[in-house]
């Protein structure tokens, strides 16, 4: 049997991970997580991470091994998801992969360059640069530096803005020429599986998981955490609206519905990065004895 990973991709709330555990039990396989917040070990309820019982049920990798205060990006999580895969392939033929995060799976399956890290004078600069002048000024500055990326990225994220600046200036390269390398070989097949879903009825199954995520403990989550709200792990849906609604600025129902409203965004975003690599077989999140069937195929031809 060939050496194979299995990406199981979809939207945030699609069910990746009840399919994942189903396959994996099935074929008696590992999983790893390529999900960019379920590894830090601090916030396993506003990012679905899987329960204890998931764990125990199936070996999971890159799961609660970081902590919020961490830094990791996609560079260090392709090294360590490679490492591991060369480990797991001595005792399995197939291995699957499963989460949302674009970035991650991209540099798994066609690799990507370390970034620089960068000079602690220059953040401070351009740090004092943001707070004197706004992200305003940056944006700008980035339009100049960088024109294809910025017209690529999410203008409101100040902190990948003011990243994608600081690249720039550090290598004197445009960030966006440090994304675009040739695809890198693997020495193991790589099936790509995404999951589909009714786009009304998985906007209803985001909106009921936030509610549920909320009676498991959300809000008093985030608080525990409130102090760290800087920190780039927790610049994510869920945290930010629960610490906006710590400092007044609307109602708990209100972060609520912003919530809902914002993880139906980010998977719009993500279907549509998705759909735009036709390696990529579709499937329903119900159809768990034709996925069976199309890995088997795979592996036997």
């Amino acid at each position: 049997m060939n050496k194979t990973v299995v990406l199981i991709v979809g939207p945030t709330g699609i069910g990746k991970t009840d399919v994942s555990l189903q396959l994996a039990d099935y074929f008696k396989s590992p999983i790893i997580s390529a999900d960019s917040r379920q590894i830090y070990k601090e916030i396993p309820i506003g990012t679905a991470a899987p329960t204890i019982d998931e764990l125990q049920k199936v070996p999971h990798f890159l799961v609660a091994t970081r902590s919020i205060s961490d830094y990791y990006n996609a560079y260090e999580f392709e090294q360590d998801a490679l490492n591991i895969t060369k480990k797991l392939f001595k005792k399995h033929n197939l291995i699957f992969m499963v989460g949302g995060s674009m970035m991650y799976i991209d540099a798994f399956c066609n690799g990507i360059d370390d970034l620089p890290t960068i000079d602690n004078d220059l953040r401070l600069n351009i740090k004092e640069k943001y707070e004197n002048e706004g992200i305003e000024s940056i944006r700008r500055q980035l339009k100049l530096l960088d024109p294809d990326f910025y017209h690529t990225v999410d203008l409101k994220n100040h902190r990948r803005v003011i990243h994608a600046v600081e690249i720039c200036l550090m290598t004197g390269k445009p960030y966006s020429s440090l994304r675009t390398n040739p695809k890198r070989e693997r020495n193991f097949n790589i099936i790509k599986i995404g999951l589909t879903l009714n786009r009304q009825e998985l906007y209803n199954r985001i909106n009921q998981r936030v509610i549920l995520m909320m009676e498991n403990g959300l809000e008093q989550e985030a608080l525990s955490l409130y102090e760290h709200r800087t920190l780039n792990a927790l610049n994510t849906v869920g945290y930010k609206e629960l610490f906006d609604y710590f400092d007044g600025k609307y109602s708990k129902e209100k972060a609520v519905e912003l919530i809902q409203r914002n993880t139906r965004h980010y998977a719009k975003k993500q279907i549509t990065w998705f759909k735009r690599d036709k390696d990529i077989k579709w499937f329903g999140a119900d159809e768990i004895r034709d996925l069976i069937d199309e890995i088997e195929i795979f592996n036997i031809s």
